[in-house]
């Protein structure tokens, strides 16, 4: 009895020493296997919902400058870059054929002239015959025959349509003329606006056919420093967005490659209604006007836009990595909070179906299901579900419009490796 006794004895002493000694190593166990969770604050501020697009920079307004008249160009006065006043001579076409037509048709004029001069002064005469063959008549009417008096009636009268017609043909020479100086004028290319040469399309001796299309030479662009347009392509579910933000007359942030650390800053001032289709995606143009008094923004540069179309301030804000979070593992959670998983999976499965045979009031109801989020905070050993209703979001943060939580809570936003 009293070595089964010892025996007994020796077992709990050897029991409690295992167990004692094992605690700590199935402890450090646990410890070491146990996730380790990376966590952000939730912070208060000011949230921006913007809508991103890709756009090029162009001029507020681009003058074509073409020719006229055709022939080679004998003098080229202007090159890309150059500032141009209105009226500065850019280039000049070869003026000798036109000077000639200028000469033919001056000659032409004064020929007519002349002629018109000959004809007056025989249409004088003829009146003065007239005017004496009427005197002897009245004196005696046997003095001239009533054949001799219609000829000298008829005479004048042809003398007046012949004088008639010279003047007419003075006019004709006269407009022959004009067109003849005009055309010697539109060799002489200048500028019709104040402005920069942003293209140049010739080269001297380069040779214009006008006859059968209108050439282009240069292309100038006026105030470039003074404003620029960054002509967006807009996605049509957008556009709505980009209306209120223009009535609002919220700014436009926009980057440019040639200068990635500046920040340019611009206004909605269009948006057009000449959409287009590519791909079925209905795409819109919009206008964003922005200063550039330093000419950094020059025509066919690649922006990209963001677009301001809501602000809150001042609000309480998660990050959006904390809304991403989601635990795989239940363990890890609190069994009161394990719903949430299984009601997760639910989600996820009802999500391959399509909402389209939605009533209106179940896609309202669902669209405000979306505003209803869990996040999760550590609490002990395991992590807790915190309910919230969400708001407006931006890249990085999303407001919190009701929910527990606190300004400099710490919430999960991952596993740390």
């Amino acid at each position: 009895m009293k070595r089964a006794l010892k025996w007994i004895v020796i077992l709990v002493v050897v029991s409690v020493l295992g167990t004692a000694t094992c605690r700590p190593i199935v402890k450090g166990f646990q410890e070491r296997h146990r996730p380790h969770w990376r966590t952000a604050k939730v912070s208060r501020g000011d949230i921006y919902f913007d809508v991103r697009a890709t756009g090029t920079v162009k001029p507020v307004l681009s003058v074509s400058v073409g020719s006229f008249v055709s022939g080679p160009v004998s003098e080229l006065d202007a090159d890309f870059n150059q500032r141009v006043k209105k009226d500065d001579l850019l280039a000049r076409i070869d003026p000798r054929i036109y000077k000639a037509d200028v000469a033919r048709d001056e000659a032409t004029l004064a020929t007519r002239k002349a002629d018109v001069q000959r004809v007056r002064a025989l249409l004088e005469e003829a009146q003065r015959n007239e005017t004496r063959a009427k005197s002897l008549r009245k004196e005696n009417e046997d003095f001239l025959s009533p054949k001799e008096m219609d000829a000298f009636h008829f005479q004048r009268m042809s003398l007046e349509a012949q004088l008639k017609v010279a003047e007419a043909a003075v006019q004709q020479a006269e407009g022959a003329l004009e067109t003849s100086q005009a055309n010697l004028a539109y060799t002489e290319i200048r500028s019709p606006v104040d402005g920069i040469i942003i293209d140049r399309k010739i080269d001297r001796g380069q040779t214009l056919a006008a006859m059968f299309q209108t050439p282009e030479l240069f292309i100038v662009a006026p105030d470039m420093e003074k404003k620029m347009y960054v002509f967006a392509t807009v996605d049509e579910a957008d556009i709505g967005l980009i209306l209120k933000a223009q009535a609002k007359n919220l700014p436009v942030e926009f980057h440019v490659d040639a200068y990635p650390d500046d920040t340019f800053t611009g206004t909605i001032e269009q948006v057009r209604k000449n959409s287009t289709t590519t791909e079925n995606v209905v795409t819109s143009p919009v206008a964003v006007a922005a200063p550039n008094p330093d000419m950094k923004l020059l025509p066919g540069m690649t922006a990209s836009l963001s677009f301001q179309v809501d602000h809150r301030k001042d609000v309480l804000r998660v990050p959006n990595a904390a809304l991403r979070f989601y635990p795989t593992e239940s363990q890890y959670v609190r069994p009161e909070d394990r719903e949430i998983l299984t009601g997760k999976e639910d989600e996820e499965e009802e999500d391959e179906f399509s909402d389209v045979h939605l009533t209106p009031e179940e896609q309202a109801e669902l669209k405000e299901n979306l505003h209803r989020r869990h996040v999760w905070e550590q609490e002990g050993e395991f992590l807790k579900a915190i309910s919230i209703e969400t708001g407006l979001s931006d890249m990085k943060y999303t407001e919190v419009t009701s929910g527990e939580l606190a300004e400099g809570d710490e919430l999960v936003i991952g596993k740390k490796e």
